[in-house]
Formats: structure tokens, C-alpha cells, sequence
């Protein structure tokens, strides 16, 4: 896992292995970011409950363009509700490299509550969360006239007969299961804010 999300982001992981001795594993990524640079936000990996984060330029060579593209003009918001620590890390970490402003709800009201505050450009709807459940969610934003029409993708891991279709009654724009592919995402958000 972590060798695939370390080559995600343009890096590679090594590996090197004394018998009696132990192992030493070494992590290595293309980008350095300018800490001079006041507009600048490192995101930590202690989220609070609402938060903005400030988008973060990837300054690698092998910027594809479809990541230029969004660079060039305002950064898209998504709202992430999501409530494992371990997935927003990934998650949010991914998206801001490719370029977009990230927005967290830990759980499913805190999702409705800032979706009409914030007005973001899509969801991304954790469907298992405390306090209310995607679904839930899902079902009460798209009572919302000013966010019928925001693209809310339902990330899961139930994979069951009939979860998808659930999701999609539910007001989802479209389903991806848990482990959810990182390039997968990004393709299927770039097409929904492209649409």
C-alpha cells in the first residue's frame, strides 16, 4: 500500500535488508515544497472537524495535464466526509498534489451543514459515518435547490448485490468501492467538473 501511493505521487521506495542485522526501507518523492512561500499550507495528518485546507502545487516535472489544466485556473473545492483518519491522510493528500482545495466532514450532518455554508464543486460522500450516514446525507443535500446539481460521488466499502443502486436512489452521482484506486478518482472527478 504504501509503495503504491509513494509511486502515485512520483516516488519510488527501496529496500535494504541485513540478515541478523534488520531492514531499512527508504522513501523518496520528486517534490520539496518552498516553506519560504507564505501562501503556502502543509496539511498535518490531525484534521479538525472543518477545515479549508489551501491548495498545494505539486512541483514535479511530470505534472500530467490534466493536473496543469486545473492549476491554471481557480482550484476546484471538494468536500471530503469521510471519517477515517487513515483514508482522509490518502485521500486528501492525493487531490491537493493534483491540485484541488479539499473541504472535511467527519461525518454526515457536519457533510450537509457545510455543503450549504461552502457550496463546493463536488462530493465526495463516505457512505459509513457516525452521527448520519451517507445515504442520509446524500438524501438531504439533494433537498437543497442551491445543491441538486453538485456531483456527489458515494465511496464505500459495501460492495453487496444492490449498494450501488442504494447509493445512486440516494441522489449519488456515481460509487466507487473502498479501496478506493486514487487515479480512478481523480479521473472520474475531472470528468464530472469537466461535464
Amino acid at each position: 500500500l504504501v509503495k503504491q501511493i509513494v509511486e502515485l505521487h512520483g516516488g519510488s521506495v527501496e529496500l535494504t535488508s541485513e540478515l541478523g542485522v534488520g531492514s531499512c526501507f527508504t522513501l523518496m518523492l520528486p517534490c520539496v515544497p518552498d516553506l519560504s512561500n507564505p501562501n503556502l499550507s502543509i496539511p498535518s495528518l490531525n484534521f479538525p472537524s472543518e477545515r479549508t485546507v489551501d491548495n498545494m502545487q505539486a512541483v514535479t516535472s511530470g505534472l500530467d495535464s490534466e493536473t496543469a489544466n486545473i492549476s491554471t485556473r481557480q482550484s476546484p473545492l471538494l468536500l471530503l466526509a469521510e471519517d477515517n483518519e487513515a483514508n482522509i491522510s490518502t485521500v486528501s493528500s492525493y487531490l491537493q498534489a493534483k491540485g484541488y482545495r479539499i473541504l472535511l466532514a467527519k461525518n454526515g450532518q457536519e457533510a450537509v451543514d457545510l455543503a450549504s455554508i461552502h457550496h463546493s464543486d463536488l462530493i465526495l460522500m463516505d457512505i459509513q459515518m457516525p452521527i448520519m450516514d451517507g445515504l442520509e446525507a446524500t438524501q438531504k443535500i439533494r433537498l437543497d435547490l442551491n445543491l441538486v446539481n453538485i456531483p456527489i460521488i458515494a465511496l464505500t466499502a459495501l460492495a453487496m448485490t444492490g449498494d450501488r443502486d442504494r447509493c445512486l436512489q440516494a441522489g449519488a452521482t456515481d460509487y466507487l468501492t473502498k479501496p478506493v484506486k486514487l487515479r480512478q478518482l481523480f479521473t472520474i472527478i475531472n470528468q464530472l467538473l469537466t461535464t
